[in-house]
Order: structure tokens, then sequence, then C-alpha cells
């Protein structure tokens, strides 16, 4: 296997006196879709947060490329080709796809005047929706109007449109339907064959085996297993989660 894309050794982060992350270790590779899985309270959101700039760690190192990369916050991970989908989706309801997709970074006709160029945010939006396979009803619509899953497929639209290495995904098929649940699949799918790395965050273990490549299990904030999906189960990606297994296997 290459050299990991993103890596996390040893990393640790505390809330008072509450240890959520207790020498984490995290692997991802690129073009794939690795899951990061675990029961609630095994540390699976403090380190994505970590990871992605959210949230520092208090030891430990994070790696980009095979070098350690310090992130101050959201935007110095972004500035690195790293992207977030959480969960709330962090949408502008009252707004157009289009608006939300260049949400902080819309262009500009006059730049002295700061005037929106629309046009070209909407040519740009079509384009991105386009080449992931995602269709709308109506792209001038406000978002609140979209299903759940067309509103999951946006927000996922605007993190691989910034994405050039890495794109985290915060249980995206959450409160969706079976036919909006294989949209955000296959959507998942299609990122990842553009080359760019998935970290599926889930607690659908059979979502989990079909669409992931690798699966990392946390169990009380330290990485306890690794396994390559297509060679596991749901009964040992529990066993893993719960206590049954005690040692990693590589994946």
């Amino acid at each position: 296997m290459t050299e990991p894309l993103l890596e996390a050794r040893g990393v640790t982060r505390r809330f008072g006196h509450v240890q959520a992350l207790r020498g984490a270790a995290f692997t991802a590779y690129e073009g794939e879709v690795v899951a990061l899985i675990g029961d609630n309270g095994a540390g699976k959101s403090t380190l994505v947060k970590t990871l992605a700039g959210a949230l520092r760690p208090h030891s430990g190192e994070i790696l980009l490329d095979g070098r350690p990369v310090h992130l101050a916050d959201p935007v110095d991970a972004q500035r690195l080709g790293i992207e977030t989908v959480y969960q709330d989706l962090a949408l502008a309801h009252d707004l157009d796809a289009a608006a939300n997709l260049f949400l902080g970074r819309e262009p500009t006709r006059f730049s002295f005047l700061n005037v929106l160029d629309r046009g070209a945010m909407r040519r740009r939006a079509a384009a991105a929706f386009d080449e992931l396979g995602i269709r709308l009803p109506d792209m001038s619509a406000p978002v609140r109007q979209l299903s759940g899953g067309q509103r999951q497929c946006v927000a996922v639209a605007r993190a691989v449109a910034w994405a050039s290495r890495v794109v985290f995904m915060d249980e995206p098929t959450a409160a969706l339907g079976v036919v909006q649940r294989k949209q955000v699949l296959d959507l998942i799918r299609r990122v990842r064959d553009r080359g760019v790395t998935v970290v599926l965050i889930s607690h659908n273990m059979p979502e989990v085996l079909a669409v992931a490549d690798r699966v990392e299990v946390l169990r009380l904030g330290r990485r306890v297993a690794r396994f390559a999906a297509a060679d596991t189960s749901v009964e040992q990606l529990v066993s893993a989660m719960t206590g049954g297994l005690d040692q990693e296997e590589t994946a």
C-alpha cells in the first residue's frame, strides 16, 4: 500500500476531566473511502474535528503526505484541500443551491464594488452538480424547498468543489429515506472515483460495508481495529466496537 495521505499519530484531546482521545491513530490513503466507526463516546467526532482543524490536539501529530501539519482552524485545513460535511450540513436555507456552493467564496464582477457574479456562480454550480450526477428540480429555489437527500447532495457538492485532497462526511445518510440514502451513497462513490479521499463517519454498518474500501474502529478514544471492508462482516465490526476485539487487524 502507498504512503498515507492523511494520518494521525498518538493524538490526545481532553475536555476538562474527560479524556476524549487517548493516543488515537487514524490513516487515510489517496482515492479511497475509509469509514471511521465506533460506539457513542468513542471519540469519532472529536478526532474528525481535530483532523479538520476545528479542535487542536493536546498532544500527538497530524501528517499530510507524510509531513507534520499544524491546523489552527478549519481555514488552515481548507487551504490544504480538506473539507468537512457536518451532520447539520451548515446550509443557508434561504439561498439557492449555487449561492450555497459558493458561500463565503463568492466571485465578483467588479472588485471595487464587490458585486456578486451570480451568472458565473450558477454556471459553475450547474457544472459541479452535473459532474457529480446531482439533479435538482430547480436550481433557483431556496434549499429549504429541497428534499433531505437533495440538501445533503448540495452540502457534499460544496465540499467536493473546494476539496482537493480529503472530504469528511459525518453521518451523511442519517434521517434519510431509502431512495435518498442510495443517492448519497452513489455520490460518495463518485467523489472517490474523482480521486478525492472520503472519510465516512457512520453508525450504519451495512452502509459502511457497501461503500467503504477500509474501516477503522475507535473505542474509548483509541483505534482498536482496522479492516479491509471486503474481508469483514457486520459482526466483526460490532465486536471490535464493543470490546470483543482488542488488537488491530491490518487491512
